[in-house]
């Protein structure tokens, strides 16, 4: 007797009915790009289709975003000036900030998320302060803390601390309880590797190292177990939910820290990893449609709940139009 799994799959409806893996538009979380200005859209080169907006086009790019079903964004911010401490970070008018507000006031309902980092506001592109040309971990956590809670004051629903400090999850907890923002959310970049798929990013966020490289505080991208121990202490210090961080050459660190951990789960679908689906898309080499929902089902079946992808809206278009 020939056994015959081919039967499971001879329609899309059957295929459609026997799928394990299920992709949602609930399931993203879009990032985006704000800087200063008046009625800016400034493409990214190396991200095509990708931004910098100055806050009154973000609140316009928000608004299509919602419209999609797409519930969530993360703001990264691009500032006015840069010091030693970043202390654009944590500035009330800082531009962040100014978006945070103008989001909320326009849509309520919409998640926000803010990148909680230093690297966009030091002049040296490192995500702490540097002491003896070393980024002094515990100095930084104050400053993180006063960026956080800025964003919670603003309007925030979660803070995302992605420097690697140790210890910060907890810091920036106790920051938002003692100001009270006990219902703001944290979301850890709780394993965050020194990836060199993030180059575009810094392109776009104008966050690249002046000095040295990211390997002190990042994890190192052969170790996994260290995986599971970042995520444990974030979960112990009071996070609400956990990143892991980039999503497609760590789906094997998705599957083991979703094995291991309670909380939601979130996997971000780097800026690296989206350029080069772009750019053999744009020289006719893939089917770009096809790859981004293979990535993007991928993500979902190594275990992430959340995905933070730059694919978002393409996705959603995609996913909506076959809703019946």
């Amino acid at each position: 007797m020939i056994i015959r799994p081919r039967r499971l799959r001879r329609t899309p409806t059957i295929r459609e009915m026997v799928r394990e893996t299920t992709l949602s538009v609930k399931d993203f979380i879009f990032p985006l790009f704000v800087k200063y200005g008046d009625d800016e859209k400034d493409p990214i080169p190396s991200m095509p289709g990708q931004y910098q907006f100055s806050v009154d086009s973000i609140v316009k790019e928000t608004e299509e975003i919602w419209s999609l079903g797409i519930p969530a964004i993360i703001l990264f911010g691009l500032p006015d000036k840069k010091d030693a401490v970043g202390s654009r970070s944590y500035a009330e008018d800082g531009v962040v900030q100014r978006a945070i507000s103008a989001i909320k006031d326009r849509i309520p309902e919409i998640v926000v998320m803010t990148d909680v980092c230093l690297c966009e506001y030091t002049d040296h592109g490192h995500c702490g302060v540097i002491k003896d040309n070393m980024v002094d971990n515990d100095a930084t956590l104050e400053i993180l803390t006063r960026q956080a809670v800025s964003h919670a004051r603003a309007g925030a629903d979660f803070v995302a601390p992605s420097d690697m400090m140790d210890g910060r999850v907890a810091a920036i907890r106790k920051g938002l309880d003692e100001n009270n923002f006990h219902d703001t959310g944290i979301l850890s970049y709780a394993v965050k590797y020194a990836s060199a798929f993030y180059g575009p990013f810094r392109e776009a966020a104008d966050s690249a190292p002046q000095f040295g490289d990211r390997s002190g505080y990042q994890m190192d991208p052969p170790n996994a177990l260290e995986a599971i121990k970042e995520a444990l202490l974030d979960m112990e210090e009071g996070a609400d939910m956990i990143m892991v961080k980039p999503a497609l050459s760590y789906l094997d660190i998705v599957r083991r820290v979703r094995e291991e951990c309670l909380l939601p789960l979130a996997a971000y679908n780097v800026s690296g990893e989206y350029a080069m689906v772009k750019a053999a898309e744009q020289n006719g080499w893939i089917d770009g449609t096809r790859v981004m929902m293979e990535v993007l089902f991928s993500i979902k079946r190594a275990g992430a709940d959340l995905i933070l992808t730059y694919f978002a809206k393409d996705a959603a278009r995609i996913l909506n139009s076959k809703v019946r």
